[in-house]
């Protein structure tokens, strides 16, 4: 058995390319519909948000897609990221598995987020756009854009979910520390938050709220501003990829090919750039990895959700999409783990747990933080709350190869660290946190409000 702890790649073996998964999806892609009239979007529409160079790649087929040489010396500020065998998890399991974790904490912000951030920024900036919005669950978006608008010299604008901009001080400092504007959604800075407020002024704010402000921001500036959105769409997901590519040279330098591979999933960017690289070798070579999506008890889109088509945010203004949903009025429980409290998931994950190619399963909270510990006590880094649910699946799969004394290799992504969500840990450790299961009946109501597609 290898002893080894880190395998590390030097900077020349960062990806060239991005690896597109809709060229090998094993089922056509549904259309975009345009919120007003419901009917295909067109390039028109969607240009009033986002440059024509990330529209394109949002329906690309081919399946490799160059990344420009800016963004890749940026890239290299973090990338390759180091990949690990927690040999010390292992032990601590007594387990025969083998199992490995990338992680994305090591960039400046600790996360994966930038990964998709930085190109965002330079294609918006090559279009000649002076200003992005957005909005930011957890802060871990709002901090990577505000990095990324910085280095390309652009202003931006966060809208920040309620809860999480009074749980997480520090990534709000983050985000304005670049030289970032941040607010706490919902605002009375739009119609749409203002209309929330009047209905209820203590709204703890959701990522569909947050999107929807962001979303009228940029519609009305006059093409001065464009949206920037940090997961579900294909491009963001697209960007992503140079994880996935890269842990399969590591794997190589290890001498291992995955049992199965493990992601947390609220949007879809963290386990789609992890994944997708991984379903590629599934559907082109003939390779059988158990791929699994990890989600909260709490916003169980995967597992609870309704596969359908749906508004990507609350005030029905951004592009409707077939994905799993938990309808866009959903209002998510206030669980620590910010950045996967979306009503909705990525339509290529959507379509790829539809088909079967992807498991998914949902987490309790308490479930995570003790996972949490588990792995912070042997491996030495505290994860942040997201990436504890996939760290969760891997210790229970690790536990069932004790049981039956198989060795499989199991890899998961750590895709940041959790030095900004200490308030978590203090309540976990206090005692203080509690399971929540979103209840089925509540997901019922919220698909009343669907669109109405012919």
């Amino acid at each position: 058995m290898s002893d080894q702890y880190k395998f590390l790649l030097d900077e020349s073996k960062l990806p060239k390319a991005w690896y597109n998964i809709n060229a090998d999806l094993p089922v056509p892609p549904e259309p975009v519909l345009n919120p007003q009239t419901l009917e295909p979007i067109t390039p028109d529409f969607l240009s009033v948000l986002f440059p024509m160079s990330l529209i394109m790649q949002e329906i690309s087929t081919e399946r490799y897609i160059e990344i420009p040489e800016p963004v890749r010396d940026i890239y290299k500020l973090w990338r390759p990221t180091p990949f690990f065998r927690a040999h010390r998890l292992e032990r601590a399991l007594d387990t025969p598995a083998h199992i490995y974790y990338k992680y994305e904490g090591v960039s400046p912000v600790g996360s994966h987020k930038p990964n998709t951030a930085v190109p965002q920024a330079f294609y918006n900036k090559e279009a000649g756009v002076k200003a992005l919005t957005t909005e930011t669950g957890a802060g871990q978006w709002g901090s990577a854009l505000a990095m990324a608008c910085n280095f390309f010299g652009m202003d931006l604008e966060v809208y920040m979910v309620k809860t999480s901009y009074n749980m997480k001080p520090y990534r709000r400092i983050v985000i304005e520390s670049f030289g970032a504007e941040v607010y706490a959604s919902p605002t009375d800075r739009t119609e749409y938050g203002r209309s929330v407020l009047a209905q209820d002024p203590t709204n703890p704010g959701s990522l569909g709220i947050a999107i929807s402000e962001a979303v009228e921001v940029a519609a009305k500036s006059g093409g001065q501003k464009k949206y920037s959105l940090g997961s579900v769409l294909n491009h963001v997901l697209l960007h992503q990829t140079v994880i996935g590519q890269e842990v399969l040279q590591q794997l190589e330098m290890a001498g291992e090919y995955p049992d199965m591979v493990i992601a947390c999933t609220g949007g879809g960017s963290n386990f789609g750039g992890f994944a997708f690289p991984f379903l590629q070798q599934n559907f082109t070579n003939g390779k059988k990895t158990q791929v699994i999506a990890a989600e909260p008890a709490a916003s169980p889109s995967l597992t609870k959700g309704t596969y359908t088509f749906d508004y990507g945010d609350t005030a029905q203004m951004a592009p409707v999409v077939k994905m799993h949903t938990l309808g866009h009025t959903f209002i998510p429980p206030e669980i620590h783990a910010g950045g996967l409290r979306y009503h909705g998931m990525s339509p290529q994950v959507s379509a790829l747990v539809n088909n079967g190619d992807v498991e998914a399963r949902a987490v309790k909270q308490m479930d995570t933080f003790k996972a949490a510990l588990t792995f912070a006590r042997a491996e030495g880094i505290i994860p942040a709350p997201e990436p504890t649910h996939a760290i969760a699946v891997a210790i229970e799969e690790a536990l069932k190869c004790k049981e039956s004394g198989e060795e499989k290799v199991i890899v998961f992504n750590l895709c940041g660290h959790g030095h900004f969500d200490m308030a978590s840990y203090e309540a976990y450790l206090k005692g203080q946190l509690v399971d929540y299961e979103y209840p089925q009946e509540a997901i019922a109501e919220a698909m009343t409000h669907l669109p109405k597609i012919g």
